[in-house]
């Protein structure tokens, strides 16, 4: 007798609202046991200090993830002054220390110098690979980790309340590659104290925002009742992630060629007269993620949502 498949082709996104302790790895696994799926990724690791909202992609939608990770990210995060760590958070050794405070004026003042395209060398303790190794993993190791300074895009960052001389909250939204421990270390410095995060979390990712996350506690309830299907319930559908891109539809005959990968020749007036990434649908169904080239649309990943 053939060996029963132990889990199944689950297709879609859960935007888990992870909690503090787990790393992203736990909570994709944990996720793709109760949804008994064969196939599972994230789109953004959170540290496990960190909450919120985390991506999770099931079966066809892990052939979406880059257009999520893309996307802007909103995070809510607390800075403690007068220390710094190698980490630059809770989880870091204290590397200096100042007596210093900013008053709010003095916070306020400096926001306009980290917003808009800024120059940030990332954490020493980060997943940047250097050689072929993690940065992390070098550090670590005790071995010295020097990182470039690189571009990234702040597009808001608000100071939200300083409930103690200590303490300072802010909300940032940014783009891809920005690290909010490294804007607190900068801010720290910058404001002739110290600074790192004691509290993070994320607020948004892409097209998923507060209202989409589903918190583990509820997920393991939903796992309690034995039924696969229950926890399904939960999930956003695969083209979800693309509601940024454009979308073109085309009939059964031009599907069946993009899921053959062959192009489609476009005509007509609803036509794309820009080149670029589309969403191409057949009947509402999603068939593949294409590229315009001049007049025709070739597939760059299929999906098998049929069924």
């Amino acid at each position: 007798m053939a060996r029963r498949k132990k889990f199944d082709d689950v297709n879609g996104w859960l935007v888990l609202d992870k909690p503090v302790g787990m790393t992203s790895t736990q909570a994709v696994a944990r996720v793709k046991r109760i949804m008994h799926a064969n196939k599972a990724g994230h789109a953004g690791t959170l540290d496990p200090l960190a909450s919120g909202l985390l991506p999770v992609a099931l079966g066809e939608a892990t052939k979406t993830v880059s257009f999520v990770m893309d996307g802007r990210k909103i995070y809510r995060f607390v800075v403690q002054w007068g220390i710094e760590t190698d980490t630059d958070d809770t989880e870091g050794v204290v590397v200096a220390r100042s007596d210093l405070r900013p008053s709010r004026d003095d916070v306020l003042d400096i926001l306009d110098e980290f917003t808009g395209e800024i120059m940030q060398v990332p954490p020493a303790f980060s997943a940047i690979k250097i050689a072929g190794e993690r940065a992390y993993d070098l550090a670590r190791d005790g071995e010295e980790v020097i990182l470039e300074a690189r571009p990234i895009q702040v597009h808001r960052l608000d100071l939200v309340d300083m409930p103690d001389a200590d303490t300072a909250v802010f909300d940032c939204e940014c783009g891809k590659g920005t690290y909010v421990r490294a804007l607190a270390r900068d801010m720290g410095r910058r404001l002739g104290t110290r600074g790192h995060v004691v509290g993070l979390r994320r607020l948004l990712v892409g097209p998923f925002g507060e209202e989409d996350m589903v918190p583990m506690d509820r997920l393991d309830e939903l796992a309690e009742t034995g039924e696969p299907a229950a926890p399904r319930g939960e999930l956003l559908a695969v083209d979800t992630a693309l509601a940024e891109i454009p979308e073109v539809v085309v009939n059964r005959d031009g599907a069946a060629r993009l899921r053959r990968g062959q192009g489609v020749i476009l005509r007509g007036r609803d036509a794309p007269t820009e080149a670029g990434a589309v969403a191409v649908t057949c009947g509402g169904d999603l068939v593949a993620i294409g590229e315009i080239e001049g007049a025709e649309l070739r597939p760059v990943r299929v999906f098998n949502l049929e069924g």
